[in-house]
Order: structure tokens, then sequence, then C-alpha cells
């Protein structure tokens, strides 16, 4: 008999993505939205095993909840991953299999193991079988000409029996041949209707669906029809969109921080790495588009883009950026 599905305690996600999703931006975004799921970079298993645990792993218990992204195809390696996410404190752990770039594919990880359904089935086990944490999957609705949502439904049913918690569907078909990573993101059309038919032939499985999504109106829509919605690109390009989530998604009787308020609330925080020897705009950097549309922003952007990687640069340089914007973008809005 198929269980129903526990309620999912994160209808709403901030996708994982190379070179944004560090330490840094998550601690950032946490100032904006106290309760959207949050996602590591993708780490690869060999680097997580063989690396410097604590540089690719670390993270401020702040920025909780959070869920670290494995690339990998050995069942073992990924095995003692899933165990190390554990004992270093994430709250779940995600096998990509969505990534199209050639880098991945060279290392039989990422969107290619959708050719695989019943190899990606061996990894899922093994990960369940080694941790107490959510094991969780992100894959496309599909790769080169095995795009068909019979194909979709064979992957899910297959995965679906390791006991993985929950399926997030970029509803895009991946080209492995011939697109960028970035031309995967946008060229292949989006096709909704088969991660909303998959939530209706498969309900007892949490269902989240990814893909264009740029404001919170479209993920309420979406959400009457799956479980729950990742943000990726939008999300970094005005993670301001953010500060209704808690209590637009998540039901929150809590007042949305301003602008004003998150860039103060990261002045400490940046004291802190600065006395490590962090260099300034490592952390600015995901902080440039917080006044995206608002009167300031230009200026905003030209005193971090250009002080922050002066040497000796420092939480100052932020709080005379920040001076430079009208009161009147301070005010919250929507």
């Amino acid at each position: 008999m198929l269980k129903t599905p526990t309620p999912n305690p994160h209808p709403l996600s901030v996708a994982p993505m190379m070179d944004r999703t560090d330490r840094h931006c998550r601690y950032f975004l946490r100032q904006i939205s106290h309760r959207t799921l949050l996602y590591t970079e993708m780490v690869t298993s060999m680097a997580i095993l063989h690396g410097d645990k604590q540089k690719l792993l670390g993270f401020d218990r702040a920025e909780h909840p959070l869920a670290l992204q494995i690339g990998g195809d050995n069942p073992q390696d990924l095995a003692k991953c899933a165990q190390i996410a554990a004992e270093f404190g994430y709250d779940e752990v995600n096998l990509n299999v969505g990534c199209p770039s050639s880098r991945v594919q060279s290392g039989n990880f990422g969107a290619c193991l959708m050719l695989q359904p019943e190899h990606v089935a061996e990894c899922i086990a093994a990960m369940v079988s080694a941790t107490k944490l959510p094991v969780t999957i992100k894959h496309r609705i599909g790769v080169d000409d095995l795009d068909s949502y019979e194909d979709l439904v064979k992957f899910v049913s297959i995965v679906s029996q390791t006991g993985c918690q929950r399926f997030s569907v970029h509803a895009r078909k991946a080209w492995l041949q011939g697109l960028s990573p970035k031309e995967n993101r946008e060229v292949p059309p989006l096709r909704y209707e088969d991660v909303h038919r998959l939530k209706q032939d498969f309900p007892h499985l949490s269902i989240e669906i990814n893909g264009g999504f740029t404001n919170l109106a479209q993920v309420q829509t979406q959400l009457q029809i799956v479980d729950a919605v990742m943000i990726g690109r939008a999300a970094y390009d005005n993670p301001y969109l953010l500060a209704f989530a808690d209590s637009q998604i998540y039901g929150e009787d809590t007042p949305s921080p301003s602008r004003h308020q998150i860039v103060t609330a990261m002045l400490p925080y940046i004291d802190t790495w600065m006395s490590k020897g962090c260099k300034l705009n490592s952390i600015t950097r995901h902080m440039l588009q917080l006044f995206h549309g608002q009167p300031g922003s230009r200026i905003w952007k030209r005193i971090i883009t250009e002080q922050s990687v002066l040497s000796g640069a420092g939480a100052s340089v932020v709080e005379q950026a920040l001076a430079q914007i009208p009161r009147d973008s301070l005010l919250v809005s929507n």
C-alpha cells in the first residue's frame, strides 16, 4: 500500500548553484528568509573524501535548514559522504543527477546518470542505508532523446523504490552535447505539465518543481499542484524576493526584514571573517543585487565592486555604500 507523504517541511528552496551558493551566500540569504531550505554548491564525492572537509563542508549554524548536494556515481563513496554529511550536521543530503556540464559527464555523474536509473537507485540505496538524514535527488525531466514522460516515470519508479525522500525536478530536459550548462538552463523548453503529471501519478512522493520561477506568486500557484518549488538564479539576481517567503509561504506572523536591516545584520559576520583573513569581495559579491530595481542600486554596486577588492577593505566599505542609498528604498516592498 502506498503511504501518504508527510507534509513537506520545505515548500520553498534555493537551488544549489556553482560559484554562487557558498557559505557566505547562504549566510546572506538566511538574513532574508529564516525558513527557506538552502543548498550547498555541488561538491563531488572525491573532493569530500580526499579534500579539506572543513573548507568544503563547513557552515555557520545560522544557515539551517541546509542540504548538502553531492556529485558522484560510486555507491560506496556516496554512502561515506552521506555519513560525513550527518557528522557535519547537515539537515539533508542530495544527489545531483541534473548537471549537464562536460566536466561532470567525464566523471559519469550529473544528468548523464539519468540514462542509468538502476545505477542511480543503487547509489541512493547506499546513501539511505548509511544515514538517517533524508536523502533526496535533483534531476531533469529527461536527457537527449530519452525525454518522454514514460522515460521520466520509469526513472522515478525505479529510484523511488530505494526510500528516496524527495524528487526535485528541473522541468527542462538536458542535452548532453551541443549546449553549454547556461544554454541547458534556457534553451530546452520548460515542461511544467510533466512535473505536475508526475505528482498526480506518484501522490505518495514529495515532488518539487524547478525552472524559470522568479517570484513568490508563481511559487504559491505551483504549491497548489506540487509539494515544493525550487528557485534558482532569480534568488541570486534578486535576493530580496525571499523577504516575504516566511510569511507568504510558511505562514509566519513575523515582519519581513528591510534591505537596510539585512545589510546591518551582515556587518558582524563580515568583521568576523575579515579577522580570519577572508577577502571582503568573497562575501560582498553575493550582496550586489540586494537593491535590485531600487533607487541607489547602481551606486551601491559600484562602491561594493570597486572597493571590496582593495587591500584592507572591511565592513566600513559596506557601511559607506549603504549610506548612499536613499531612505525611501529602505522601505519593505513586495
